[in-house]
């Protein structure tokens, strides 16, 4: 989406104001010996009391009103009555939605608990690069460049990037050009960033794997070299200079 007027400007925020609180409540009250369905049943409570409606239902008829993925689950996860949280757990929980015909989306991976488990390296450089990643865009940056910069400070800290899924354009509909903002430099991909445009900028951190295999279910995305995964995202607005933030009230750096 091309951000032309005020009208446009204050539709988008509002959208990205919904799912960046949405995603911090839900991040609040997600805990040990709750399923992921309370949780998603949490998400759709708040959806509701905001007027918004979920981008995954409304696009893809997907079961449940966020994707909520837990250890192994790279991302896509379904909401279930049989996953219950424990302690030390690894959880990605992604929200996108839509409010009076704009659209908007940001995720968070983090630990139930205690990190018993010792994600926070891979949490924290996942969270790193997300943000220098960001402070890296603007109109006239080739898209490749910044897939460049996430993969090259992944190895850095020795992990890999999932390099089938991808950060997008958004605004009037979930997924719009760019339709690829990949983890890695795309040297088939030359579209630049454009000045004014909403784009959804995201991380896939992994241990093992470099690409996401989908489960029998048809949704549950895997890693193809086992391991763990850390998302984060947020909305912004491409300028000439930093980028607006629209979501970062979801307390992705807090």
């Amino acid at each position: 989406m091309q951000i032309t007027n005020q009208e446009e400007l204050d539709g988008i925020k509002a959208a990205a104001r919904v799912v960046a609180e949405t995603l911090a409540s839900m991040k609040a009250f997600a805990r040990e010996g709750i399923s992921t369905k309370e949780l998603d049943d949490y998400g759709a409570e708040l959806f509701k009391k905001s007027g918004a409606k979920s981008a995954p239902i409304l696009t893809y008829d997907f079961p449940g009103q966020t994707c909520i993925s837990v250890n192994h689950e790279v991302a896509h996860g379904i909401p279930s009555e049989k996953t219950i949280l424990k302690n030390g757990d690894l959880i990605n929980i992604d929200v996108s939605a839509e409010l009076n015909d704009y659209w908007a989306d940001n995720g968070c991976s983090f630990v139930i608990g205690e990190d018993v488990n010792g994600y926070d390296k891979l949490l924290s450089t996942s969270r790193d690069i997300l943000k220098k990643a960001i402070s890296r865009i603007k109109g006239g940056v080739k898209v490749n460049e910044i897939g460049r910069l996430i993969e090259t400070e992944a190895k850095k800290n020795g992990f890999r990037v999932i390099r089938n899924l991808t950060g997008h354009g958004i605004g009037r509909s979930l997924h719009e050009a760019p339709h690829e903002v990949a983890n890695f430099c795309d040297k088939y991909n030359q579209t630049r960033f454009r000045k004014n445009s909403v784009v959804a900028i995201e991380t896939f951190i992994a241990t093992h794997s470099d690409a996401a295999d989908t489960l029998a279910d048809g949704w549950t995305l895997v890693g193809n070299r086992g391991g763990y995964v850390a998302q984060h995202e947020h909305t912004i607005i491409v300028t000439d200079g930093e980028p607006e933030i629209l979501t970062l009230g979801n307390g992705v750096w807090d």
